[in-house]
């Protein structure tokens, strides 16, 4: 007899390091006895929820949303052929996928920075908006009564995060929850100014607690915190600071979940469940972190596909490990997320 196991997702975000997510998704998708209860995540993670739940709704299952995950990536990399950040021979020789050399990741850091948290325009506008509605329904993302949806992105005005639930979800909010403010120009929803949703919570865990049914709790983790070279030019300082900026609200959220029993109190809500929560890791950071800072731009569908494969083979080997725990008890291990440079 089939027993089923429920758990939600927190994905994380990373750039195209989310494609790690793609493929971690993709294997534990094929679990038939796996169910699915409520998803979060911030940037790169809120995309993958929101093309997760279109190709999932309206009875596309599993298999619907393995082929939707699929279609977004791989059309993803085939686009990136069109994009002015190309590596260059130097990047080529130098490994590690890094765009640094490319003449056009500097002044992308920069375009940002000198455009500061405006509303967009013809100059500062977000590339990810034409794609996003392009490759995906977000009406489909809306009716899909199988699985909660929660994406977060950072108030510029009150630096407080800000929350939505899958009926809420359209383009704008996504593109609000993924944005880089060195990047792009400060995304407008409803009146407020937002930048990436991962300065304060990457990704939520809290309302999948709170409005969540499962208390088995996997993190898909795809933001590296430790890295061996240092950053050796302004824009890979940039993207640097914000790596470290991401990781302070996940460990610190990780930490009030395994020693306090509950969220910090600023995320907690009136209703919150103080029951303890089951936590589990799925970490590609050992070898992520191997790649350049820049690689986090590089979009190109080789490199795509290999993080894709390595997402696959972490759930694998987590689901032979760790599986077998689920409705038990928690399988995180405390190294990568508070000791990764002992690792």
């Amino acid at each position: 007899m089939t027993i089923y196991k429920t758990i939600s997702l927190g994905l994380q975000g990373g750039g195209t390091y989310g494609a790690f997510g793609w493929g971690v998704l993709d294997r534990l998708l094929q679990e038939e006895w796996l169910e699915l209860d409520a998803i979060s995540g911030t940037s790169a993670g809120a995309i993958n929820a929101v093309v997760l739940a279109d190709g999932y709704a309206h009875g596309g299952g599993r298999a619907g949303a393995r082929r939707a995950l699929d279609r977004f990536w791989r059309t993803l990399g085939q686009t990136a052929i069109l994009s002015p950040l190309q590596r260059t021979p130097l990047d080529h020789m130098a490994g590690g996928f890094t765009m640094e050399h490319s003449p056009a990741y500097q002044p992308l850091e920069m375009a940002g920075a000198l455009a500061g948290p405006v509303f967009e325009t013809p100059v500062t506008l977000n590339p990810l908006r034409n794609f996003l509605s392009a490759t995906v329904n977000f009406a489909r993302v809306r009716e899909c009564e199988e699985l909660e949806l929660f994406i977060t992105a950072t108030n510029v005005r009150t630096g407080t995060g800000k929350l939505w639930e899958r009926k809420e979800l359209d383009v704008q909010k996504v593109l609000a929850s993924a944005c880089l403010p060195t990047v792009f120009a400060a995304v407008e929803v409803d009146g407020e100014t937002y930048w990436d949703g991962s300065y304060v919570a990457n990704p939520p865990l809290a309302p999948l607690i709170e409005r969540g049914t499962a208390r088995d709790l996997v993190i898909v983790q795809n933001n590296p915190i430790a890295r061996q070279e240092l950053p050796r030019n302004m824009a890979d300082i940039s993207n640097r600071a914000n790596e470290i900026a991401f990781n302070i609200s996940f460990v610190r959220e990780i930490s009030a979940l395994q020693h306090l029993h509950g969220v910090p109190d600023e995320l907690r809500g009136a209703g919150a469940a103080l029951d303890p929560v089951r936590l589990h890791l799925i970490t590609g950071n050992d070898r992520l972190s191997e790649y350049k800072i820049s690689a986090k731009f590089n979009a190109e569908l080789g490199f795509l596909q290999l993080l894709h494969d390595l997402g696959v083979q972490t759930a694998e080997t987590w689901l032979r490990e760790h599986a077998q725990h689920l409705g038990l008890r928690s399988t995180l291990d405390p190294m990568p997320v508070y000791f990764p440079d002992r690792l």
